[in-house]
């Protein structure tokens, strides 16, 4: 799945945070009004040892100017010793501004958020990894004994006031701010969300039913057993609301930022969506020139309007950065009439399309950066443009590999994923 708008919401133009929390990076453009509260829903049973419970959150859609719930899913830790830090929405002075979450030896700061099953605002009280091995509280978490064995019992007694708020500070949020072990975790080795986390947001971002204009802060699917499994029979719908939600009738980002550091999204990530994203809505449009839009003219020679009005006269641009890149579906499960030859290919398909969208996430991050170190460095017109021109040949030459990846008869045809069959 190639990132589409939303990994376009997971990798934005970049924003300086006011607000004194660490986190793994701040991604995105301030929002101008905040989320809707945590629906209330269930968490789904444990699938197996080593899954850590990563809790749903709110993530924003820049395209539709809209939030959309992510539900909680389980997720494999990608290390051993390492745990889920949530990301947070906080207030920075000008807008709603999304810190993304992080893998970590040491769980850190995450607003004071009180997401649940383990994440009470502080540290994380859902287990604990003990001689290489991840032991779960059964008193916050839903594990079946008898296929995980790694358990104990230990009451959590949560002294913050409970509460749906899903962000901190400003009006209505969370007061919180880090404590000095969060200080310490911020300091630690982090990892970026996996790419079944991706996965996750990918698929929440398509779903309409996921929106809060929609749903009203009640999703239909709150919690899945794994990342990606909407329509797993497993799936939890939210209970009921946080708080009645309401969305402003004007929804609308707010001003971009160029000097954040660079962030990789839920928000990475890369959310699908069908819809090719419209060149105007492209964040960092606003902030740093495109090289295909500022390619000088001469004085004596102006466009002529008549000219661009015509279709032929306007072909379709080719993508610069991997955010242009529409989307692309999931291979098809093959079909050979031989079972275990099929399931071998599916495997060897899976792996190359998961290796495909961590090189599509990896060079967005790089070319994100290259942005933010010129803008910092007030670069002029030129620079920038030589700039961009690097960058749509980078996004070309990946993109052009990966098409030369494919087996024989396994097109990369833009369009929505299929949906998951029982």
């Amino acid at each position: 799945m190639r990132i589409t708008p939303s990994v376009r919401a997971f990798l934005f133009s970049l924003i300086i945070l006011v607000l004194p929390a660490v986190s793994f990076g701040q991604i995105g453009i301030a929002v101008t009004f905040g989320p809707p509260a945590l629906p209330v829903y269930e968490q789904p049973p444990c699938p197996a040892e080593g899954y850590i419970w990563t809790p749903g959150y709110w993530a924003y859609d820049y395209d539709y100017g809209d939030y959309y719930w992510v539900p909680g899913t389980w997720v494999e830790a990608p290390e051993v010793g390492y745990l889920w830090t949530p990301g947070y929405w906080a207030w920075n002075g000008d807008g709603f501004i999304f810190h993304e979450g992080y893998w970590g030896p040491h769980v850190g700061f995450y607003g004071g958020i009180a997401y649940g099953y383990g994440y009470f605002g502080e540290g994380y009280e859902g287990g604990r990894w003990d001689d290489g091995r991840f032991y779960y509280n059964r008193s916050v978490n839903n594990v079946n004994v008898t296929n995980i064995h790694n358990v104990y019992n230990t009451t959590v007694v949560n002294n913050t006031t409970v509460n749906r708020i899903s962000y901190n500070g400003g009006n209505g949020g969370i007061d919180a701010r880090p404590r000095p072990q969060d200080e310490i975790a911020a300091r630690d080795r982090h990892l970026a969300p996996v790419a079944a986390q991706a996965q996750q947001t990918q698929a929440a971002r398509s779903a309409p039913d996921l929106r809060a204009s929609v749903n009203h802060g009640k999703p239909p699917v709150a919690a899945t057993p794994k990342p990606g499994a909407f329509r797993d029979r497993a799936a939890i719908p939210a209970r009921e609301a946080g708080a009645p939600y309401n969305p402003p009738a004007n929804r609308s980002a707010g001003r971009p930022n160029p000097n954040a550091p660079a962030g990789r999204p839920e928000n990475a990530a890369r959310p699908e969506n069908s819809a090719p994203r419209p060149e105007n809505n492209n964040p960092r449009q606003n902030n740093v020139p495109r090289s295909e839009n500022n390619v000088p003219r001469p004085g004596n020679n102006p466009p002529r309007p008549e000219n661009n009005a015509r279709p032929e006269n306007n072909p379709p641009r080719p993508p610069v950065h991997p955010n242009d890149v529409p989307p692309h579906s999931r291979p098809e499960p093959p079909n050979t009439g031989n079972s275990r030859q099929d399931q071998k290919l599916q495997q060897q398909q899976e792996k190359l399309y998961n290796k495909q969208e961590e090189e599509h996430q990896k060079l967005q991050q790089r070319q994100d950066q290259e942005h933010q170190r010129l803008s910092q460095q007030s670069a002029n017109e030129a620079r920038q443009q030589q700039m961009e021109q690097k960058h749509q040949q980078q996004t070309q030459q990946m993109e052009q590999r990966h098409t030369e990846q494919q087996p024989r008869g396994q097109p990369r045809e833009a369009g929505r994923p299929p949906e998951e069959k029982h």
